[in-house]
């Protein structure tokens, strides 16, 4: 790729990547309900990629369409592989978070996009295909996390994102953080707005317009549930995940940020909630985490993502963590009609698995990683030296005598994610700081 400027001493320089393929913080992903081997996921930072070999391999197939780095969100229509949507701008609101462009939309399964506007929501948290209209899409938007926007909240397009209408706004601070469709019954929808503000110095999650709410018609009207009896009567509501059982109707999750929060769980579609489960392991850090999934299965099966990957097989009252190869876990798909099929996402990029979570593919395939750092020696040739966000620091040559810059020519020499890094390139001495 050209210096995009086209002017300057750096017009003629072409990038090329040299690693290292080891994935970083991903946000979204998604599995297609037919191709049992085809998987997409959006990275934090790294566009779009997809993998059509069960996680072997991945392509890139974002750059050239997109313009920008940052998936908060992806869905495939349900009735047509082929329609994949993206939702720009990551939802996992560290200090270092990267805000997206709006919508894009692909009819090819990927190999091409279409910029479908809302570019002023900034971070785009769920993106929702009915399962019989892939022109018929749904957009959850938190917008801007740095302050005030209108730009937030439930949008609906019927014609594929050519055009689009806000249905469900609180106010310029309050975003949409989760929606769900009822598998059971695509014309109810709930979804789950939050009040968050992040400064380059805080972040307040929480507040008077964070809430939950449910329409029966499409979108078209909502109702608050909010203080729902067996849901926190008082007090604030912080960021609230959302799942909705598609084997039993009328049975919905919600982990809810709060003092009284944990698990709640409703079996009458939103009337009334019992609190099933408080375990600070589920709700450490909700304003990175709080995201919950049903079992396409299993009436009884729910995940949990946080720092570890947890499940629950008596209807959330108790989890166990699942083994996965990198933590701090943000987004899982599981397949309708074979719950044992599934990709999760983390900060260490995506793994697949076919059986159910006890099995995954490798995260050392995807050069996704985030680097806060980046300095170099003076050997010749040189090497590269970094800090990768939630992972060691990484040193890699800038070419190699092989095929490739494979692992074996790669090493960690001390410190973790925002360590600072000076060699000294007469002698090739290291120094590196220790924080993460």
């Amino acid at each position: 790729m050209a210096d995009p400027a086209g002017i300057g001493p750096y017009a003629s320089l072409l990038w090329r990547c040299v690693g290292p393929h080891r994935g970083g913080r991903s946000s979204a992903c998604v599995g297609d309900p037919r191709e049992p081997q085809t998987f997409y996921f959006g990275a934090g930072g790294g566009g779009i990629w997809k993998t059509t070999n069960g996680g072997v391999t991945w392509e890139n197939v974002g750059d050239g369409w997109l313009g920008a780095a940052s998936v908060g969100a992806l869905a495939i229509a349900p009735s047509d592989s082929n329609v994949v949507y993206a939702g720009m701008g990551e939802c996992s609101i560290r200090g270092n978070v990267s805000y997206g462009d709006g919508m894009y939309r692909s009819t090819d399964a990927g190999a091409s996009w279409q910029r479908l506007g809302l570019a002023d929501t900034r971070h785009i948290a769920r993106v929702r295909v009915h399962p019989d209209d892939p022109d018929l899409v749904y957009v959850a938007a938190l917008g801007h996390i740095y302050g005030p926007g209108p730009d937030r909240g439930v949008y609906r397009s019927r014609d594929g994102g050519r055009t689009w209408q806000k249905v469900l706004y609180r106010d310029e601070d309050t975003g949409c953080i989760e929606l769900i469709l009822d598998p059971t019954n695509p014309r109810v929808l709930y979804a789950a707005l939050w009040q968050v503000r992040r400064t380059e110095w805080s972040l307040t999650s929480g507040g008077p317009g964070s809430g939950l709410f449910k329409s029966a018609d499409g979108g078209d009207t909502w109702t608050e549930i909010t203080r729902a009896p067996g849901l926190p009567q008082s007090g604030v509501i912080g960021r609230i995940g959302l799942a909705v059982s598609p084997v039993r109707a009328g049975r919905i999750w919600a982990l809810v940020e709060h003092d009284e929060g944990g698990i709640h769980r409703s079996d009458d579609a939103g009337r009334s909630w019992q609190r099933l489960n408080e375990q600070r392991d589920l709700r450490s850090r909700a304003w990175y985490y709080s995201n919950i999934y049903a079992d396409t299965q299993d009436a009884d099966t729910l995940y949990a993502l946080n720092n570890f990957a947890w499940r629950s097989i008596d209807g959330g009252r108790t989890f166990s963590p699942v083994a996965t190869p990198h933590p701090d876990h943000h987004d899982l798909w599981i397949d309708p009609r074979d719950a044992r099929r599934m990709i999760i996402a983390q900060d260490g990029g995506v793994c697949v698995s076919f059986d159910g979570g006890f099995s995954w593919s490798t995260i050392y395939n995807q050069p996704t990683a985030e680097f806060y750092k980046v300095v170099t020696d003076g050997r010749s040739p040189y090497r590269l030296y970094g800090s990768q966000q939630d992972n060691t620091t990484l040193s890699v040559p800038s070419r190699s005598e092989m095929s490739g810059i494979f692992d074996r020519e790669w090493f960690d020499f001390g410190g973790a994610e925002s360590a600072s890094i000076a060699v000294r390139p007469d002698t090739g001495v290291i120094f590196a700081s220790s924080s993460g």
